[in-house]
């Protein structure tokens, strides 16, 4: 191997360090802070320059797409959980469980589904892997005749959203909190107890104006 080979190996073989050091790094910093937190903390952390992570991200939804696109393997390892539970209801509450779990411990899946605005390719993928994932859990329990008629995945996505709130207020006195209010849901959503709803699901069309506006809405409070 001649020199100039030798280092441009070299390079590369540190650019990559950099890279997946700047990946872990994020994934802690956005984990407690949120998806707004600060690049220079980030770049700081992974003992690199601000100028070496815009080499490697060029822009925040870059790096927060790299830091998710490790995280759809944590649902998808809940979902092969749920799958292999014969139960269609444990199933299902085990999986509402795990899901909400992996949420209460890292801010930046919150963010994900609620702030970050479509259209990253990679992140709207990964949106539509845990969709299926969702409906599939949803399905099961319906067919076995435990989940309440007509609930839908629109409903699902309400009641991970209902969470939110809960998760950051109790977060510092009592973090599991949120557990509690799970479980008095699911009490709510078995079929024996189910009552007529007067209101329909939204539609698709309504569930996505209903996310633009929820981040609108955060959006305006950050700035004010």
């Amino acid at each position: 191997m001649s020199v100039i080979a030798g280092e441009q190996k070299g390079r590369r073989s540190h650019a990559r360090r950099n890279h997946e050091a700047l990946v872990a790094t994020a994934r802690e910093v956005f984990a407690e802070r949120g998806a707004e937190a600060s690049l220079e903390e980030i770049a700081r952390r992974a003992g690199v320059g601000i100028g070496t992570l815009y080499r490697h991200f060029a822009t925040r939804e870059a790096l927060v797409e790299a830091v998710f696109e490790r995280r759809i393997g944590d649902f998808a390892a809940i979902a092969e959980r749920a799958d292999a539970e014969p139960d269609p209801w444990l199933a299902f509450t085990g999986f509402l469980e795990g899901t909400l779990e992996l949420q209460a411990g890292d801010r930046l899946l919150k963010d994900v589904f609620l702030r970050l605005p479509p259209g990253t390719r990679r992140v709207e993928s990964a949106r539509e892997e845990l969709r299926r994932l969702f409906g599939q859990v949803l399905e099961r329990a319906r067919a076995g005749g435990q989940l309440r008629p007509g609930f839908t995945l629109a409903d699902l996505s309400l009641l991970f959203w209902s969470f939110g709130p809960v998760i950051d207020a109790t977060a510092e006195v009592a973090p599991n909190a949120w557990r509690r209010h799970l479980h008095v849901l699911l009490d709510g959503l078995r079929s024996s107890s189910a009552t007529p709803q007067s209101e329909p699901s939204l539609t698709d069309d309504e569930l996505t104006a209903a996310m633009q506006a929820l981040r609108a809405q955060r959006t305006a409070r950050r700035r004010s």
